[in-house]
């Protein structure tokens, strides 16, 4: 099991009803998305961040699967442009000596198959964890 975390500081200017609807499209995403197993998206508390949500995926197929939905996408262009500090994070249990090279794979095959999210979290102050994208030559600066 994958258990991918997103915790997210809003803008102070950022318009309540438009947060609200990012939220309501991250737990869309949980209720619609077949391979989520379970999900929770929330208040966040404890620290620097307002919102959070975790994401149960059975495994790297399924994690794929949700990184890649359209309605992913539309969430981040809802939602990211609202936020001023980001974490990605994922926890597992699988076995595979391979899987954070799996993950990470997915992460930069995203940002490479659809450039446009550059743009979106380039205006983010802080983007922390395993959903940033390697900084290998080809992608770097």
């Amino acid at each position: 099991m994958i258990y991918h975390q997103v915790r997210m500081a809003v803008k102070p200017d950022a318009p309540k009803e438009r947060v609200e609807h990012a939220l309501d499209l991250m737990r869309r995403l949980g209720r619609e998305l077949d391979v989520v197993e379970s999900f929770l998206v929330g208040r966040d508390f404890g620290g620097e961040f307002d919102y959070g949500a975790v994401y149960a995926l059975k495994d790297i197929d399924a994690y794929r699967t949700y990184m890649y939905a359209p309605l992913h996408r539309e969430i981040d262009s809802a939602g990211l442009p609202l936020v001023s500090n980001m974490v990605s994070l994922d926890l597992t249990d699988d076995a595979d000596p391979e899987i954070g090279d799996k993950i990470a794979q997915v992460h930069t095959d995203r940002f490479k198959d659809h450039p446009e999210l550059a743009g979106l979290i380039d205006d983010l102050g802080t983007y922390e964890g395993s959903g940033v994208p390697s900084q290998t030559p080809e992608n770097a600066g």
